[in-house]
């Protein structure tokens, strides 16, 4: 499995297989704290092989920089399932999320792990801007 897209963005869709992403990011500028960032969506995309096949749980976990969860936890189960003649399997995920709140400023990130084994990161850094910046 390897993970080609990991991205967070101001929006993305899945469509019949094409990842479409709109406005990937890895900073949040504000101006006051806590911040509410109103919305934004992760982008995955992965690939399986043929060995792979078969029933895989995803979470994803939002965390600050002493690894504290920013939001709950999320869980997708995959399935993956080869026809005859396929050698690999690409699949997109789309988490959508509204209203994200960060109490603090400093490094945050999204944590993506497959049957409980950890095979990713996505940073984000929040800067707190005061008047005058």
């Amino acid at each position: 499995m390897d993970i080609v897209v990991a991205v967070l963005c101001d929006a993305a869709t899945d469509t019949n297989g094409k990842l479409n992403l709109l406005g990937a990011f890895d900073t949040i500028y504000t101006q006051q704290l806590p911040a509410v960032h109103p919305q934004c969506s992760i982008a995955l995309r992965f690939v399986f092989t043929k060995i792979e096949e078969g029933p895989h749980k995803l979470k994803l976990n939002f965390v600050d920089e002493v690894g504290k969860l920013v939001m709950p936890s999320i869980e997708m189960p995959v399935e993956i399932a080869f026809p005859e003649d396929v050698n690999f399997i690409s699949r997109n995920f789309v988490v959508n999320i509204q209203q994200l709140k960060f109490e603090k400023p400093g490094l945050y990130s999204i944590d993506i792990a497959i049957d409980g084994r950890h095979e990713g990161s996505i940073p984000l850094l929040v800067k707190h801007l005061r008047p005058g910046d």
